[in-house]
């Protein structure tokens, strides 16, 4: 009788200790209004990257895929005890530099359901369809190059989008400032392409270059793919402007940097384009006629700790202007992760989406590589600093501000 006692406590005991197992595991409740990211004990944590990762702006996205690659590899030491037996996983998806490009890798992103944030995009137009896609998914997405006004505008910004680049608004203003009080412009032409970064951008220097005292002559248009500039250059060369101005990208920047030294009337004006075309790839296809040009672009932290790591990891020095601004995003991504994450014991995580964004929006002095980072209610984040380069022996040599 004994013997039958003591075989069904232990019977029961051994069913109360699965049962008390059974609800560790199942303690957590999803009550976050936007659903959770359930990362089961040994899965990875999955971070989307949405960049563009083919044709002439390729160096761009490659740049900082590095940027987010080297962050994680940095959080993924620095907190071996908090990861477990989990992995961090970038799945990278190219978003070209079009909206067509932004909305495609944002849908593919947004069916997986496992992703917990995005980093990207890197060109504004594909930003501006890939943060209302991502956004209606719940899922938050930093931008490290992203400078288009109009994504973090009151009236048009997306709910979980941010940025760690600066606004146009501050990089329009400083090319303003150069032109009129550096170079003593009292005339400018500006091109753009038809993208959101490239119209605004142009549009704001004007706008404050006009405020100077200055005058805008002319502002135009081309197409992304255009080859033949000399009629667009023929009609603003009848202004004389001092300056003309085209905020595009490298492969267009380049053709309209050639041919520009070939059109009659523009002998005496002043090239100045951004960060569009802040690479080598511009240099070598513009080539002679690059040099002496201007650029605005982010002032260049000289972080020689992150060169030395991105060079070891890749072979080669980062080849953009944007790799700490998409290191900095991807940091502050995995720190709000680590701050709202409920873990249970079995290692499972669970990541709830809305207070991931709320967290990251919560974003203060956060120190970062390109400064200190706080983020206003329509996600600018960035310290922005805009330096003017200029193209010296092939080289881009910050000119202004002086120190």
């Amino acid at each position: 009788m004994k013997k039958r006692w003591f075989i069904l406590f232990a019977v029961l005991l051994v069913a109360a200790l699965a049962l008390s197992a059974c609800g560790q595991k199942s303690t957590f409740k999803c009550d976050d209004p936007y659903g959770c990211v359930n990362i089961g004990p040994n899965d990875p944590i999955k971070l989307g990257v949405a960049v563009v990762l083919s044709g002439p702006n390729e160096s761009l996205g490659v740049d900082e895929v590095g940027g987010v690659e080297i962050a994680v590899d940095d959080f993924t030491a620095a907190n071996k005890d908090w990861l477990g037996k989990h992995t961090i996983q970038v799945v990278k998806e190219d978003s070209q530099c079009s909206a067509e490009g932004g909305q495609t890798a944002a849908q593919k992103l947004a069916a997986d359901k496992s992703i917990v944030g995005v980093i990207g995009t890197a060109c504004s137009s594909a930003g501006e369809p890939a943060s209302k896609i991502l956004s209606d998914a719940h899922i938050v997405m930093i931008s490290p190059s992203n400078t288009a006004p109009s994504l973090t505008d009151p009236k048009t910004h997306a709910e979980c989008y941010l940025r760690t680049a600066h606004n146009d608004k501050v990089q329009g203003k400083a090319v303003a400032e150069f032109a009129y009080n550096v170079l003593g412009a009292r005339t400018m032409a500006t091109i753009h392409d038809g993208s959101p970064y490239a119209e605004q951008l142009q549009q704001v220097a004007c706008d404050v270059f006009t405020q100077l005292g200055g005058k805008c002559v002319a502002q135009e248009a081309i197409n992304v793919g255009d080859t033949d500039m000399r009629p667009v250059l023929t009609k603003i060369a009848a202004a004389k402007p001092d300056v003309l101005y085209y905020p595009i990208f490298i492969q267009e920047g380049a053709l309209i940097t050639q041919q520009a030294k070939e059109v009659p009337g523009l002998e005496n004006t002043v090239l100045m384009g951004s960060d569009g075309m802040i690479s080598p790839d511009f240099i070598k296809a513009a080539g002679e006629a690059a040099e002496g040009m201007y650029l605005s672009g982010p002032a260049a932290v000289d972080d020689q700790n992150f060169n030395k790591k991105y060079e070891a990891k890749y072979g080669q020095e980062p080849p953009s202007a944007f790799h700490l601004h998409a290191y900095d995003a991807t940091m502050m991504l995995l720190d709000a992760v680590k701050k709202v994450a409920v873990v249970d014991k079995d290692g499972t995580i669970h990541i709830p989406r809305k207070a991931l964004c709320e967290a990251l929006f919560a974003t203060k002095d956060f120190k970062g590589l390109t400064g200190t980072l706080t983020c206003n209610q329509y996600g600018d984040c960035a310290d922005p600093k805009i330096n003017i380069y200029q193209i010296q022996n092939g080289e881009y040599v910050p000119v202004w501000p002086q120190k």
